[in-house]
């Protein structure tokens, strides 16, 4: 299959799913899409044996084998989502929470990390089936990094407290970036790679793609602002800020630092009071638009292949049980990894439980939990985690998106009378 007839099966697939979504469940776009997407996976599963002389899987399979989801996001599309979601961020409400943001996204991923991997690590025998420890820690770090785009849009839409939303997104948008770092170090870690590394180098390595890559996105960020100065084409602002992100992920990678944290710091650098000052209302108007475009469709576009990789999945018994049993244990652990993170900021005005509640169900896994669980090295330990982390990334964005909106008018009581 040639590029463009990929492409158009794929656009085909996401707009007929989309207007089934809305005439039928009516729930937001990206998780409709995933629905419909997984129950034509299922009932090409069932049918597949029942017609032998047919193989139904064959077609799907070879469509994903083109694409490489894990390649495809990872190295491709990552750099546009993080930059659409670093663009609508308040800066001033993430400056004013900067301390909770990095605490969050930095303690509270690894602190995830670790509480996920020696729970697993405890309760994995206990199934029938121990995991090496170090493959308990590939398992945390591919569940740490929180996705909470479907929730973001709906959570401004209820107007919940600016400093929240900033905190939420924020939080959602570096930890991509630091959870991509964590599992890159623990995979080595797993796998051999990296024997003989000492904790001094793994840090110093750590501090070299997180810090690294925020400065290089800081300053071309700034450049790309200095670009724009003075001239008033809206066009022009599309093209250069596209070559922003996608040339500072490049650049990044390139250079052996976060693409995602830089990337995130170059989207933030459009938010600033200094961005608002270069672009007049009409043209950032514009900008905005393009942008929640790109964002929307590659996000549909996204949760249909989740969707679609269930094909790639052979369940069993084992596999069935771990995942019912890490996905309460991700939900705590979530729990357990915001409060700690937060407990040295100070959260008194924050009213901290009712912030810890909405942090904690607003912590879906997606995109990024996929890839790099399918980027696992082939083997049985990747056919025992790949389900389980599939498990717990379907159950979050299916289960906590759909009941998002309920936790937080629950939490919230004055944002539901504003909004009847």
């Amino acid at each position: 299959m040639d590029t463009i007839s990929l492409i158009a099966l794929l656009l085909t697939l996401s707009a007929g799913f989309s207007i089934l979504n809305h005439h039928t469940l009516r729930v937001p776009v990206t998780i409709g899409v995933l629905v419909f997407s997984l129950l034509t996976s299922l009932l090409v599963m069932i049918l597949n044996p029942l017609i032998p002389a047919y193989d139904l899987q064959a077609l799907p399979r070879s469509v994903l084998g083109a694409i490489n989801l894990p390649a495809a996001l990872l190295n491709g599309a990552l750099s546009l989502l993080l930059f659409a979601g670093a663009m609508q961020v308040d800066v001033g409400h993430l400056r004013a929470k900067l301390m909770s943001v990095t605490a969050l996204s930095i303690l509270g991923t690894v602190l995830a990390v670790a509480f996920l991997a020696v729970a697993a690590w405890c309760v994995f025998p206990l199934l029938g089936h121990a995991v090496p420890f170090t493959w308990c820690i590939v398992l945390g770090a591919i569940l740490a990094p929180t996705d909470p785009v479907s929730v973001v849009g709906m959570l401004k839409r209820l107007g919940l407290p600016g400093p929240l939303q900033a905190v939420f997104a924020g939080e959602s948008l570096f930890n991509d970036g630091v959870g991509v770092v964590i599992f890159g170090v623990t995979i080595g870690l797993a796998t051999g790679d990296s024997q003989g590394v000492g904790a001094s180098e793994i840090a110093m390595s750590f501090c070299r793609e997180a810090l690294g890559g925020g400065l290089l996105g800081a300053i071309t960020g700034w450049i790309a602002l200095r670009v724009l100065k003075g001239q008033r084409d809206p066009h022009i602002d599309l093209l250069t800020s596209l070559a922003l992100a996608t040339g500072t992920f490049s650049i990044a990678n390139q250079l052996g630092m976060s693409g995602a944290i830089a990337v995130v710091v170059a989207g933030l650098c459009f938010g600033t009071s200094y961005s608002h000052s270069i672009f007049d209302e009409v043209s950032r108007k514009e900008l905005d638009i393009a942008w929640t475009l790109i964002d929307e469709v590659l996000n549909v576009l996204l949760f249909m292949l989740i969707g679609f990789e269930i094909l790639e999945i052979t369940p069993h018994l084992f596999t069935v049980l771990a995942t019912l049993a890490v996905i309460p244990l991700s939900i705590a652990v979530r729990a357990l990894s915001v409060l700690f993170s937060t407990l040295p900021v100070h959260l008194r005005q924050w009213e901290r439980g009712r912030v810890l509640g909405i942090l904690t169900w607003g912590g879906l896994r997606g995109g990024i939990s996929v890839s790099l669980a399918l980027g696992l090295p082939h083997g049985d330990l990747r056919d025992l985690l790949l389900p389980v982390c599939y498990g717990v990334v379907v159950f979050t964005i299916i289960v906590q998106g759909l009941t998002m909106e309920r936790v937080a008018r629950r939490l919230y009581p004055s944002i539901a009378s504003r909004s009847q």
